[in-house]
């Protein structure tokens, strides 16, 4: 495409699908700042509420707009699985973004890390975003955080599968802003309770830099998140439908709406980036305007038992196994409704009969 100060526009050409490569490359970026930006604001404030789940929020919104196009903008483990199940993401593409979130994570972890070492005295135990339950923490047990990570990525993952909807008539400009105030929401319902993770990449990114108790509490920042995942993904399309068609390859045999019989129309805006089966930026092919619709296919034709000639009475049949022909019965003499039998007159007009 030209340029706006070109003289002359020339029509663009359709955007090639991304690369595997690049697709990598954006949810490597998109979990590295969610990351280091989230994790970073939550050690600088000193674990303020405002500022910490503000920042993870809008890191979400920032990475969605720029780089959503690519991957679709996931940024986390969680989210892919639940695409997957949802119908949105076929399963071999999940390795690579569950890669690629991971080193983002991690490097984002490790930056940090070694960041943060400018302060003088500086220990990463307790002091480096990672999350925690029971004595290592707030003191939430165990089996408490355990269910609320579940509730709070299930609910996080609804809203996600909602908003970038086919059906949601503002999901292309608005997505990314409603995902956004979800994940700040949700960190600031339960920051005091478990750090607040629904990312097994945030927590595992900052968690092997923590020390030993934070590496061993990891168990629970990546079951919870990855069941409340799985039962949103489950869950979406049996409870509200599918806006579109399953991509092949993903969901379950019996779940996840990839045996509906419906018809659906043709992703569009911001859910078309999760619909991965089909080429990003390259449209059905449609009618111009003006043109004549494409001439239907003619069924084939369906084969006519042979028809004998037309015979008339009186004529040899060329048969020798037919019955002898008997001429043809008299049709009975039209009668009027209402007309009585034996009438002769009628609106002036004499009737003859034949005489027996």
């Amino acid at each position: 495409m030209t340029s706006p100060t070109s003289p002359t526009t020339t029509s663009a050409s359709p955007a090639a699908a991304p690369t595997g490569g690049q697709k990598f490359a954006a949810e490597l970026l998109g979990t590295f700042v969610l990351v280091f930006f989230g994790c970073g604001a939550a050690v600088m404030s000193s674990g303020d509420y405002l500022t910490t789940g503000l920042t993870f929020g809008l890191t979400v919104v920032v990475m969605a707009y720029a780089v959503g196009r690519i991957s679709g903008g996931h940024f986390n483990p969680a989210v892919t699985l639940g695409a997957v199940l949802g119908g949105r993401l076929p399963w071999r593409s999940m390795p690579l973004y569950v890669a690629a979130q991971l080193v983002g994570a991690v490097l984002a972890g490790a930056v940090l890390f070694g960041l943060l070492h400018g302060f003088e005295g500086y220990s990463s135990e307790g002091s480096i975003g990672a999350n925690s339950f029971g004595d290592e923490g707030s003191g939430y047990v165990w089996w408490a955080a355990l269910l609320l990570e579940m509730l709070l990525t299930l609910i996080f993952l609804l809203v996600i599968l909602a908003v970038t909807d086919e059906r949601n008539e503002l999901q292309a400009v608005m997505g990314p802003l409603a995902i956004g105030f979800a994940l700040a929401m949700i960190h600031f319902a339960s920051m005091g309770a478990t750090g607040t993770s629904v990312n097994p990449a945030r927590s595992i990114g900052v968690g092997l830099f923590g020390g030993v108790d934070a590496m061993i509490q990891l168990w629970l920042f990546v079951v919870a998140p990855l069941v409340g995942a799985a039962a949103a993904g489950l869950l979406y399309p049996l409870v509200f439908g599918q806006g579109s068609a399953p991509v092949a390859g993903s969901g379950l045999g019996s779940g996840g709406g990839r045996r509906q019989k419906q018809s659906y129309a043709p992703p569009t805006g911001y859910e078309q980036q999760w619909n991965q089966g089909q080429q990003w930026g390259q449209p059905a092919a449609q009618q111009q305007w003006g043109q004549p619709p494409a001439a239907p296919v003619p069924p084939p034709p369906v084969p006519q038992p042979a028809q004998q000639p037309a015979q008339h009475w009186g004529q040899p049949s060329t048969d020798p196994y037919a019955r002898p022909q008997q001429p043809p019965a008299q049709p009975p003499a039209p009668q009027h409704w209402g007309q009585p039998v034996g009438d002769d007159e009628e609106d002036g007009r004499t009737q003859v009969r034949r005489p027996d």
